[in-house]
């Protein structure tokens, strides 16, 4: 997630803190509850491993130090995120779950949640409001009967839908939210569940096709993205598909589908680039390792191209508060305040030039998730490994990977604050020697360097009308 931590306000005997994930309010804690933390981590994984927690203080804290403290508490939150012990700790993401459950005051309980198919059709699960993502996964994977070795070929992910029916996916979503607290807290009917695979090589589609349940998941996904236009098919093709779906060979369509333009992408939403030149409107598409751009140039003139994760140095996600133009030009308050983010990513376009590309979009941390789990899916298959190891593991929990390639187990999802935060993720150019790790693009105190990460967490303070 995508994480901001306001500055505190004192309530007669404690501070609080927001922390925002994805620009939505994810939990509120209080600085005894971040101690607990700390104690808990240090207990478990003893003191050199865990990073330095601001001090408890006897006397109250003057304005100065109530802000260094937020910053230090946000540095902590990160340090703990980017160690692939900590951050990947069940101590760690379950404090995380409690949290949001506690703050959005949801009590355990038994509750039906609907997750939707690719079709449209909605699969009721039982669940109990405190499962974590794997768990609801696991519940729908039994109601659908997917068997285990499975299940980790598929992900939930939060979709918001439109009136005219399109997608925009949100996020997939992770392993430190629960995701009936998540969708519940959105107040709106407009988001959704949706299963989706999630894996990119669609070598891996066959094991999948062996099952019949996992055969009807990955057909109904690929005849809803041919529909949605995500998948581009001439007239001949739409013909052939015609004829195969009336037939019911749901394999053979499928292999048909294999052989079309953007099959297994993701279509994002209408965006902004800098390239090739500043404030071009583009579609961009991830799959098949690249990320696909559909431009329109100021001379209304359309180019399409493709960027390969492979010739990405590093990428970064940049989040920062504009005001919302309304004549005013007060200082960010939630209301007045909208959180733009941005990809931008360091591009090898020849042999010796490094050029940067932004995309400035509200699905940025989406765009990154998508380059992380494709680069994680290139290390896996680079080392000789199996990516139906890779799946389980996943599915299990965490990712190891051995020393030489001492990769990070998350995508950098970055935080909304009142100052611009970035992360980078670097990745070698030849994948041969893949090494992934955040760099901060500059040496400011602000920047966050270390290793990529699923949340940079920004701390805010409560105003009175807050709680």
């Amino acid at each position: 997630g995508h994480y901001s931590v306001s500055e505190p306000t004192f309530r007669k005997t404690f501070q609080a803190y927001n922390i925002h994930v994805n620009g939505v309010l994810h939990c509120r804690v209080r600085y005894s509850q971040l101690l607990g933390l700390h104690e808990q981590i240090k207990k478990e994984y003893g003191s050199n491993v865990v990073p330095a927690f601001p001090p408890k203080k006897i006397f109250t804290l003057t304005p100065a130090e109530v802000e260094q403290r937020r910053e230090q508490l946000e540095k902590y939150m990160q340090a703990v995120r980017q160690d692939p012990l900590l951050g990947a700790s069940e101590m760690f993401n379950s404090f995380l779950r409690k949290a949001q459950q506690e703050t959005q005051q949801i009590p355990t309980e038994e509750v039906a949640l609907d997750i939707c198919l690719s079709n449209g059709q909605k699969v009721t699960v039982n669940i109990l409001t405190s499962d974590q993502t794997e768990d609801v996964l696991d519940a729908v994977a039994t109601k659908l009967d997917l068997p285990d070795e499975l299940v980790g070929y598929f992900s939930l992910y939060l979709v918001r839908e439109g009136v005219d029916g399109s997608l925009t996916f949100v996020r997939k979503l992770q392993e430190f939210e629960l995701p009936y607290v998540s969708i519940t807290s959105l107040r709106s009917s407009e988001f959704h569940i949706v299963l989706r695979k999630s894996y990119w090589d669609m070598a891996y589609d066959s094991d999948v096709m062996d099952n019949r349940v996992g055969l009807n998941l990955l057909y109904a996904q690929t005849v809803s993205d041919i529909e949605r236009g995500w998948i581009l098919v001439n007239k001949d093709q739409h013909r052939q598909l015609k004829s195969l779906q009336e037939k019911g060979s749901k394999k053979e369509f499928i292999h048909l589908g294999q052989t079309l333009k953007y099959y297994g992408y993701i279509k994002f939403d209408p965006c902004i680039t800098d390239f090739p030149e500043k404030g071009c409107q583009v579609i961009v598409s991830a799959g098949n390792n690249e990320l696909n751009f559909h431009v329109k140039l100021p001379n209304e003139q359309m180019k399409e191209g493709s960027f390969k994760v492979t010739r990405m140095r590093c990428w970064r996600v940049t989040s920062s508060q504009v005001p919302i133009a309304n004549g005013t030009t007060n200082p960010c308050s939630s209301a007045k305040c909208e959180v733009k983010l941005e990809l931008a990513f360091e591009y090898l376009m020849s042999k010796d030039r490094l050029q940067w590309v932004t995309i400035t979009s509200q699905q940025a941390i989406m765009m990154s998730i998508c380059l992380q789990s494709m680069v994680d899916e290139l290390m896996v298959k680079k080392s000789g490994g199996s990516i139906k190891k890779l799946l389980r593991k996943r599915h299990n929990g965490s990712i190891h990977r051995p020393d030489s390639q001492q990769a990070v187990k998350s995508p950098p999802l970055l935080v909304r604050h009142k100052k611009t935060r970035q992360v980078c993720v670097q990745i070698s150019t030849k994948l041969s020697s893949v090494s992934l790790r955040g760099i901060s693009a500059s040496n400011s105190a602000n920047d966050i360097s270390g290793n990529d990460f699923h949340g940079n967490y920004a701390f805010e303070g409560i105003g009175d009308d807050d709680l």
